[in-house]
């Protein structure tokens, strides 16, 4: 039974989707602790831009949004073959598997380091090895419940609203649907995220979170935009590895037109 899932292709199919989004989602996370500057990555001099009474503001990113993107796309895919229930599945899923690195994380931190460890970066410039370890693994209760909280909302809003536009333009112009619905879920995201982890965890001013969010929103709004042919891309290869004719039923299939093709799954023997 086994060979027989593991030589399905749909199933294989769906497997690597979760596969690949589980771990881009934890590896977005880990890396988020960094926060970069997207001019001065492109060689520029920061903007200073005035939004809600706040001065200064520029493109101060953390690296966690140089990989979300990607989730985004990934949600439009599987939706677009497996319809919303997979996309639920694979969501839970990834912030079980963050909550349980977070957790991991926490209790390596409270091990007791060796004696030798804390010198041994001295010679690249880190005094202590403990301190640098907790300080880039150790990021904020707020953060980590916000940044989870937000990811499964707004991965709700982008089926939601994927489905409905699905429901109105049929297998016709996935890039509406696909960047619709990112936009307004990548909207939804920003702001939910710098709330509960700012507003709530650090009483940052309301002024303030609004002002990042817009500069966040403008990066997220403009990678949505730039990573639409991607999807098509990814399509004709899927289109090229079930068939047409599967790839077709597993459509309809999302959009409940017909029964799941996981079901039709060849039994070993």
């Amino acid at each position: 039974m086994v060979t027989a899932i593991l030589k399905h292709k749909p199933t294989k199919l769906f497997l690597g989707f979760t596969a690949f989004f589980c771990c881009n989602a934890l590896i977005a996370e880990t890396i988020g602790n960094k926060i970069f500057s997207l001019e001065k990555l492109f060689g520029a001099h920061p903007v200073n831009f005035t939004l809600f009474g706040e001065k200064g503001l520029s493109f101060n990113l953390t690296c966690g949004v140089l990989l979300w993107p990607l989730e985004f796309v990934m949600t439009d895919i599987v939706n677009e073959y497996f319809g919303p229930k997979a996309v639920r599945r694979i969501s839970y899923t990834a912030v079980i598997l963050i909550g349980y690195a977070f957790i991991m994380f926490y209790l390596s931190m409270g091990v007791p380091p060796a004696d030798f460890w804390y010198s041994t970066g001295v010679a690249d410039g880190v005094p202590d090895m403990s301190k640098a370890y907790n300080s880039i693994f150790g990021q904020g209760m707020w953060i980590i419940f916000g940044s989870l909280t937000a990811f499964l909302v707004s991965q709700i809003v982008d089926v939601t609203i994927f489905h409905k536009i699905k429901k109105i333009t049929g297998d016709k112009k996935i890039w509406l649907r696909a960047t619709g619905s990112t936009l307004v879920s990548q909207l939804v995201d920003s702001f939910i995220v710098l709330f509960i982890a700012f507003k709530i965890g650090k009483r940052w001013s309301w002024q303030l979170v609004l002002g990042i969010c817009v500069m966040n929103y403008i990066y997220k709004f403009t990678m949505a935009i730039i990573l639409t042919p991607l999807i098509y891309i990814v399509e004709k290869r899927i289109e090229k590895y079930l068939g047409h004719e599967t790839a077709a039923k597993m459509k309809r299939s999302a959009m409940g037109q017909e029964d799941d093709g996981f079901a039709n799954i060849p039994a070993a023997g």
